[in-house]
């Protein structure tokens, strides 16, 4: 794990932005400082970091629409930080694509395990191999899909279409299994892995999001279980 990571601090509250940029120093970690979600976005857009630790209640955009729209465009650790210690709240932030919640008051050094941890994950999901406990074809084409690995590449009738790491291994793990309906909990285990402790609706949140990229997929919801991707209907 690369403690030379850059990781994004974005809170309004400029104590706890320096206390959690203090501790993370410690660690030999670098950061950037930021006081709200438009300033997060344009450094998203002009130098994006490794890891983002979000406070929910910023001036202006929040964290939440922050969130979603980072993860619209990839896949990085995202840790939301707030007040709010509602379960519906750490709902909302592991649907939108974040990969943990933490409840303020906290201790600046769970937050930096917590962040380890994250990174950890981080490295082993960006390792070429494939984890997942299903065997996988090395390349896969099933109907007008086509998905080449080794090149973490995804073609729908020829045309290139730009996927996340996490959402092309579910593209795989569904090709590779044409027909077969998985449940929410199996799609977790073969894409964020056993250790992965957040909510299983970011499977849902990843699944609209590869529908929004290839809108006419056969990837289809079954009722009470899951999902699964069609042969035959391209």
């Amino acid at each position: 794990m690369n403690n030379m990571a850059v990781i994004a601090v974005v809170d309004d509250d400029e104590n706890i932005r320096n206390l959690v940029q203090a501790y993370l120093h410690k660690e030999n970690f670098r950061t950037i400082g930021l006081g709200s979600a438009e300033e997060a976005w344009e450094l998203w857009t002009s130098a994006p970091p490794d890891m983002w630790v979000l406070d929910i209640m910023l001036p202006g955009m929040d964290g939440y629409e922050l969130c979603r729209r980072i993860r619209d465009e990839a896949e990085v650790p995202i840790i939301m930080i707030s007040a709010k210690d509602n379960e519906v709240d750490k709902i909302l932030g592991l649907e939108l694509g974040s990969d943990d919640y933490l409840v303020k008051p906290f201790s600046p050094r769970e937050l930096v395990a917590r962040i380890r941890r994250q990174l950890e994950r981080w490295e082993r999901l960006r390792q070429p191999r494939v984890t997942a406990a299903l065997p996988l074809a090395p390349g896969i084409e099933l109907g007008g899909l086509r998905l080449l690995p080794e090149e973490r590449r995804c073609f729908w009738h020829g045309s290139e279409v730009e996927m996340t790491s996490k959402e092309f291994l579910m593209l795989h793990v569904f090709a590779g299994h044409p027909n077969r309906a998985f449940t929410r909990e199996e799609l977790l285990r073969q894409v964020w892995g056993d250790d992965y402790f957040g909510s299983d609706r970011a499977v849902d949140h990843l699944i609209k999001r590869i529908r929004k990229k290839i809108s006419d997929l056969p990837l289809e919801s079954v009722w009470g279980h899951g999902y699964r991707m069609r042969e035959g209907r391209d």
